[in-house]
């Protein structure tokens, strides 16, 4: 297993690291709208949350050396499912032609008491 950790994406806010490959997959953690510089919260609707969330998952992929085409899972956890619309606004720029499978669930709360959280499996060749 290899752990995947850039300083283009938040430090962990708790005991887990940002993303492990195993078994040909990266599993990475749930990424909120933390800036990378700060560990603040970035913005305050869904769309700016969720542009710096797919921002995160971008750094963590590059840092994989992948990119959001070999994404084959994400779980999506949002505040408010009245949200549903801007945030798939937002989401869908992560992706090109193919996309992945999907969750979304509505949640009580999230660290931070951010709007949106996601979690990706991808698919990785190791070298």
């Amino acid at each position: 297993m290899r752990i995947i950790q850039t300083e283009k994406a938040p430090q962990a806010i708790g005991p887990y690291v940002q993303g492990r490959i195993a078994n040909g997959f990266l599993f990475a953690s749930g990424q909120v709208p933390l800036s990378p510089e700060t560990g603040e919260v970035v913005g305050t609707t869904i769309q700016e949350q969720t542009t710096q969330v797919v921002k995160n998952i971008s750094a963590i992929l590059e840092e994989a050396g992948i990119t959001a085409d070999h994404i084959v899972k994400t779980t999506c956890f949002l505040k408010n499912m009245d949200d549903f619309v801007a945030f798939n606004e937002v989401y869908s720029t992560l992706f090109n032609e193919a996309l992945p499978a999907r969750s979304a669930v509505e949640v009580a709360r999230l660290p931070k008491d951010v709007l949106v959280e996601i979690e990706i499996i991808a698919s990785v060749t190791e070298a």
